[in-house]
């Protein structure tokens, strides 16, 4: 059995975000690490004691040459469900990795959660929008309901234990 090593796993999950916006259009521009609302690899989702905790840790320096185009396919043959599905997955996943690099382990839980819980949103968010079964639309917005708060009371955390209230 091969095994991998989680700095490369982390890489390739890093990657993918960028190789895919380069596949589906977006010309590969990504975007940074920290700071450009609405790109694959946003971290804006964090409240900034986390995006600080990230930076301190040197991920954003991993990102530095890494070219994983390919690796991922196109998104051509998705429906529009489909897309916005693949979408909002891609951009929980970046943050929520990079949380994993922050040091402190109590620091690292509640900025994981907190982009767990943003993608888990904004899925729901698609169930919504196109899912069809009324069940799966009232588990969606009871995620909605539930995990809302739950980001609020992480970020209050956060911010007292980062400092930035």
């Amino acid at each position: 059995m091969r095994k991998f090593k989680p700095a490369a796993l982390f890489a390739v999950l890093l990657a993918a975000p960028a190789a895919l916006a380069q596949e589906s259009g977006t010309g590969g521009q990504a975007g940074h690490m920290a700071g450009q609302g609405g790109s694959m690899t946003d971290l804006s989702i964090l409240p900034q004691g986390c995006r600080d905790a990230i930076q301190q840790s040197g991920m954003p320096g991993m990102m530095q040459g890494m070219d994983m185009s390919g690796m991922m396919g196109g998104m051509e043959g998705m429906d529009e469900a489909q897309q916005a599905s693949m979408d909002v997955m891609m951009k929980m996943n970046v943050p929520m990795m990079a949380t994993h690099t922050i040091k402190d382990p109590d620091l690292a839980f509640h900025c994981g959660m907190i982009a767990h819980h943003a993608g888990a949103i904004a899925m729901a968010e698609v169930e919504l929008k196109y899912g069809d079964d009324e069940q799966s639309k009232e588990m969606a917005q009871k995620i909605i309901d539930a995990q809302g708060p739950e980001i609020e009371e992480m970020t209050a955390w956060v911010k007292k234990n980062t400092g930035q209230q």
